[in-house]
């Protein structure tokens, strides 16, 4: 089988080390790719909006099915257009990608059928919103419509910070359309999980439960950011809890879109909160989740190729994902600057003194020049360690990060990736 895997980052890298281990798979290329899986396929340099030319690239190489790495893709239909040409592809649709492309979308769809989520108000004016933050309970939460790659949310503790951002999305216009509406809602409180299932629309299969970190410095402080690292899977989520979240959540969400008529099929990824009352919704992403995927993939020992065609053909229900005992931490490592502006161009240096079968280098935000990889991007690297022990694992995951091992100028990341499944463990167990 030849597969054409869109994107360039972390994810897409993970997805394709993963898919190339598959004895079904000839050929994998990556639109547009990065250094690191230049390593596994062939880059082709097209870029992951331009559907146009990935249809012809697809159609000209006979792609037997096309795996979608990142939602803005999906965002603009590049399903539909590749099911009308009859190609094979792995991804929602237009219309089911709206579940991450509108989060108004997709808080009405909770709201409809009483999928539990945190109570909200919408605006598409500025000063109604305003008007509303006067008389707001504090703190809340405010978020942008559109895609933002993770960063168009901030929890405000106060009023001041809240017109403060709310005149970033909508005065300054930060993030473009993506902030012509937005959403004011309550503040939940506990422990954030990532949740992914594969489904076909009817049925599904859960992933492992996974813990992103999404602000830049340890200890939950600082800026949001699109995950600076994250560990599989989560020891204080059991099996009770597990089956809450499929039965509550998962089922109901696939069961109320097929009734909008919009068919989910492929990667559904709620981001759950733990709260007192039981699990809620935060947002709804229609792909894999990134830098989850990076050790999720590293844990799951079921043929992903052969997964992806099963949900093709429709045929879930026969299937299980299997995976590895023992637990996988990835930590991402950023540019100088991150999540704003951040410098580009610095020379990585330790890469070539990995070389453990535990160990594996995830590429984002890097480039090749003169036979050099240099920093290209805000997030860079995924270290992505795996082990017996959560704890193991950390220590493994952090003894390749540093001036003797992977380092470059300005290099940031977060010291307590795990952290919090060491902390709850035996609370939750």
């Amino acid at each position: 089988m030849k597969i054409l895997i869109i994107g360039s980052g972390g994810r897409e890298h993970a997805l394709g080390w993963k898919i190339k281990q598959s004895p079904l798979v000839t050929k994998i290329y990556f639109a547009p790719g990065n250094p690191g899986t230049k390593k596994i396929g062939d880059n082709i340099s097209i870029e992951v909006t331009d559907i146009n030319k990935l249809l012809k690239f697809a159609k000209d190489k006979k792609i037997d099915l096309t795996v979608v790495g990142p939602e803005t893709s999906l965002v603009l239909g590049i399903t539909d257009a590749f099911r009308k040409e009859k190609l094979k592809i792995f991804g929602p649709s237009k219309k089911a990608a709206q579940i991450e492309g509108s989060k108004t979308f997709a808080k009405e769809l909770m709201k409809k059928y009483k999928i539990p989520t945190a109570d909200y108000f919408t605006f598409d004016n500025s000063n109604e919103a305003k008007n509303y933050l006067q008389h707001a309970k504090y703190p809340l939460v405010i978020k942008a419509d559109g895609l933002c790659l993770g960063k168009g949310v901030a929890v405000c503790k106060n009023r001041k910070k809240a017109e403060k951002f709310l005149s970033e999305l909508m005065i300054d216009k930060t993030f473009g359309e993506s902030a012509k509406k937005i959403i004011i809602e309550e503040c939940l409180y506990g422990q954030e999980i990532s949740f992914m299932v594969i489904t076909d629309g009817r049925d599904f299969l859960s992933f492992l439960p996974s813990q992103d970190h999404k602000r830049l410095l340890t200890n939950n402080q600082g800026t949001n950011t699109g995950g600076m690292g994250a560990y599989t899977p989560v020891p204080f989520l059991d099996k009770k809890l597990i089956i809450q979240i499929e039965k509550e959540i998962v089922a109901p969400t696939i069961k109320a879109m097929a009734k909008e008529g919009c068919l989910y099929q492929g990667i559904l990824y709620p981001g759950l909160i733990l709260t007192r009352e039981g699990p809620k919704v935060l947002e709804y992403n229609c792909r894999f989740g990134d830098p989850e995927t990076q050790p999720l993939m590293m844990q799951l020992e079921s043929d992903l190729v052969e997964i992806f065609l099963t949900q093709q053909k429709n045929q879930l229900k026969k299937k299980e994902l299997v995976f590895k005992k023992g637990f996988s931490v990835g930590v991402v490592l950023a540019s100088a600057g991150y999540p704003g502006e951040y410098k580009k161009g610095d020379q990585i240096i330790g890469l070539d003194k990995i070389n453990d079968k535990d160990i594996q280098i995830f590429h984002a935000g890097t480039k090749e020049v003169d036979k050099k990889i240099i920093t290209n991007g805000g997030r860079v690297l995924s270290v992505t360690a795996t082990g017996s022990t959560l704890e193991e694992t950390i220590k493994k995951a952090y003894q390749f990060i540093g001036k003797k091992n992977i380092h470059f100028k300005g290099m940031q990341y977060r010291k307590d990736i795990g952290k919090n499944g060491l902390i709850f463990g035996d609370k939750y167990d």
